[in-house]
């Protein structure tokens, strides 16, 4: 008789490129996105949740260039029911944003929506993209949009609303900046340097301008010229352009001054007689106009001509939110913290569906990010706290432990009884300073018997037990001995004392 072969175990191991989420980090996640759905329902914005999968098609920008559409996306054909033998099924994707979602969300039932409609969604996406340090192929975004007006009063809402956010979520004033541009004005600039149709030329100054945080002035110069040694000793080829073609691009650069007119007037003089360029800087003005009215000011949003944000993607306004505060890199090197939001207008996605303009502005938050951020801050706990256990001393009194756990629901305490194997009493406390809880409650045979129960404060306990001499600990007790009808009074005294 031939041996069964042993069918091999999976392998218990995470996808490349995904991860998976514990207690806190989830609990911290879901307020925090609780905490920007306020700021978003405040301002008048309704929740949408589409589905997580879409078309192919209906994702537009992934369109297939090979046999399978799987380039940044991950995508799968469906079977055809009446061939299921064909290639004819449609091609289904995973959500790789929750911008084409919209899109084509509005497009399906614009008929019965309002017009404007102002609407936020939140949830995962996901990028068929090669995963690095901190960069994973699921990942959640925070997306509010207007779709249906070209009023420059909506992308200066949606600025205003996200410094409203990140202040709500607990970035102070100060620690950030929301900075914004328009690509009609960085169009003009391209019109006046004389790049005539050729987009990748044009496309090469938007990445350099993109650069100039980092290389300033003279790197932009170099890279849109001849090229420059970047940090490493490389060299790295140059646009090629001229002199003459790359002073309005550095006068935009550098256009921006120490008050918004003058800023205005500098940016005038760099798109000259473009009349797309002029358009532009009109838009700006118009937004800086409302957001002083909002009594919103530079120091929370500024207009900044280095912005670029999505090269074929955006059409007039683009805006990002900057945190300012310093951190230290994994190479121990203080830089600031960096983008955790950004967004823009963008008024041909609809247009794919209907065929007809329809104007949209938007923005989109990176919820992980900002999570970061909120750690660096301090502004998350770094010790989750976990449940109140109610310990079992006695198998055959469970309902006992179970009203009492219920008790301390009913009054808004988290707390759970011990399910585990209640033998070794040392493991149900071993078990509670694994869930991290702050208490622990006892009721043994003889403290039924005398209606009484021992409440032990856990935090307390640990933190004595690091240092206090024996003297120290008599006098600063972490159990108590209280009558049974104080159960909830005091363990919220104790967690009210614990901070």
């Amino acid at each position: 008789m031939a041996k069964i072969k042993k069918q091999p175990r999976p392998k218990a191991i995470t996808p490349k490129g995904f991860r998976d989420y514990f207690g806190e980090e989830v609990t911290q996640r879901s307020e925090m996105l609780r905490s920007i759905a306020g700021v978003y329902h405040h301002y008048g914005f309704e929740a949408l949740e589409s589905a997580a999968v879409e078309t192919v098609e209906a994702l537009g920008k992934f369109l297939p260039d090979v046999e399978r559409p799987n380039a940044g996306v991950f995508a799968w054909q469906e079977v055809d029911e009446h061939d299921p033998d064909s290639n004819k099924g449609d091609w289904m994707a995973l959500r790789y944003d929750l911008t084409a979602p919209l899109a084509r969300v509005y497009a399906q039932h614009r008929n019965d929506l309002p017009t404007p409609y102002r609407r936020y969604a939140m949830g995962p996406v996901w990028r068929n993209e090669k995963p690095g340090p901190g960069r994973y192929r699921q990942f959640y975004q925070c997306d509010a949009d207007t779709v249906g007006t070209a009023s420059m009063a909506a992308d200066a809402e949606i600025c205003m609303m996200l410094s409203d956010t990140l202040e709500t979520v607990g970035i102070p004033r100060g620690d950030y900046l929301v900075r914004v541009n328009n690509r009609k004005v960085m169009n003009g600039v391209l019109e006046v340097m004389g790049l005539g149709d050729d987009q990748a030329a044009k496309d090469n100054v938007l990445r350099t301008i993109d650069k100039f945080d980092k290389v300033g002035e003279a790197g932009v110069r170099e890279l849109l010229t001849k090229g420059r040694l970047d940090a490493s000793g490389a060299y790295i080829d140059g646009v090629g352009l001229s002199d003459d073609q790359v002073e309005p691009v550095l006068a935009f650069l550098t256009s921006k001054a120490d008050n918004v007119a003058k800023t205005f007037e500098n940016l005038r003089a760099a798109v000259g007689a473009s009349k797309v360029g002029a358009e532009g800087i009109g838009e700006l003005e118009q937004i800086g106009d409302l957001m002083a009215a909002g009594g919103y000011g530079s120091d929370r949003i500024e207009i900044d001509p280095s912005i670029v944000r999505g090269l074929g993607y955006y059409t007039g306004p683009v805006y990002e939110a900057e945190l300012t505060f310093e951190i230290f890199d994994e190479k121990g090197r203080k830089r600031q913290f960096g983008s955790v939001a950004g967004g823009g207008r963008y008024d041909d996605l609809v247009k794919r569906f209907t065929g007809q303009e329809v104007p949209a502005t938007g923005l989109s938050i990176g919820v992980d990010r900002l999570l970061a951020a909120l750690r660096e801050k301090g502004r998350l706990s770094a010790t989750p706290t976990g449940p109140v256990v109610v310990t079992v001393m006695d198998k055959a009194r469970m309902a006992d432990y179970q009203t009492m756990v219920a008790e301390l629901r009913n009054a808004g305490i988290r707390a759970e009884v011990y399910l585990g194997n209640p033998k070794n009493f040392g493991n149900q406390l071993k078990y509670a300073d694994r869930r991290n809880s702050p208490v622990a409650v006892i009721e043994g045979g003889d403290e039924k018997a005398n209606g009484v129960i021992q409440i032990k404060d856990l935090i307390l306990g640990a933190k004595i037990a690091e240092s206090a001499t024996l003297e120290e600990w008599k006098e600063r007790p972490s159990q108590f001995e209280v009558p049974r009808g104080d159960l909830v009074a005091k363990v919220r005294e104790i967690l009210e004392s614990q901070g």
